[in-house]
């Protein structure tokens, strides 16, 4: 592993450092912001998964969450959203290949070599974090924002015990159903959309659900609304009598202003789940 950048921040350090990984093939890049606690021991640990086009950066530098993880002693762990490099399958689309990896395993070529984003975000990651960081392995909790809402509910409800928590942020809530899931799903995992129903976070909630709390904010003037779809998921937990918050909150739209004025309360939520 090579370190690409340590900062000091909120006490603690926010580091990049890219990893040769065996999932995908390449070399993959994370930030990580330890806090000061974690010069002690073991920390508890929120995953923050991001959406389509961003790398590890964007809420590294723009969610602002670090201030808010340093006050209650939490680590934060920012993948990037697809493998990376020369040899790296790619699209001219900005919503397929490069920077939306949707998190699944691709079964389909051209994708197939390196398009295992389930696989590392579940398990190569988690490993390479537990072997060199002071991260607390039984504490751990996750959200995302938009495609990385989406990882963040299907993680969490297809790994049953491992999440403490989830919470999104104008997650892709329904993409079997949706031009933002059908077109990746289709293209990721082929044409049986059998195989798609384990990536469908309203499908998930309504079969299986989710053991511990969950949290969704949604913007009112999301300009991708109609994409996302956060009434599938919103009728999915009234369904299963899931106990969930919706907030549908009005005036906000589907940037990281939003995700911003928000991630205090995230955190928090999270905490009293990592620390109960």
């Amino acid at each position: 592993m090579e370190t690409v950048s340590e900062n000091r921040a909120f006490g603690g350090v926010q580091g990049v450092y890219t990893h040769a990984s065996d999932a995908c093939a390449c070399d993959m890049t994370f930030g990580l912001f330890l806090p000061e606690e974690a010069a002690e021991g073991p920390v508890p640990v929120l995953w923050y998964l991001s959406g389509l086009t961003c790398t590890h950066e964007n809420a590294m530098t723009k969610a602002g969450a670090q201030g808010w993880a340093a006050e209650h002693g939490i680590a934060l762990v920012f993948p990037d959203t697809s493998p990376r490099g020369d040899g790296v399958a790619d699209d001219e689309a900005y919503d397929l290949g490069k920077g939306a990896g949707f998190y699944v395993n691709a079964t389909q070529d051209p994708w197939k070599p390196h398009f295992r984003m389930w696989d590392y975000i579940a398990d190569e990651l988690p490993r390479v974090l537990a072997a060199n960081f002071a991260i607390d392995e039984d504490r751990q909790a996750i959200t995302g924002h938009s495609m990385g809402g989406h990882g963040a509910l299907t993680l969490a409800m297809n790994l049953p015990g491992r999440f403490a928590s989830v919470s999104a942020f104008s997650p892709i809530a329904n993409p079997t159903q949706s031009d933002w899931g059908r077109k990746q799903l289709g293209a990721y995992l082929g044409a049986d959309e059998t195989t798609w129903a384990a990536h469908d976070a309203s499908l998930l909630m309504r079969e299986t659900g989710f053991d511990g709390p969950v949290l969704i904010d949604q913007g009112s003037k999301d300009q991708f609304l109609d994409l996302l779809k956060p009434e599938a998921l919103a009728e999915a937990i009234a369904e299963r009598r899931q106990p969930a918050t919706f907030r549908m909150q009005d005036g906000y739209d589907h940037s990281y202003f939003f995700v911003s004025t928000f991630m205090e309360d995230h955190v928090d939520f999270h905490a009293a789940a990592l620390y109960r």
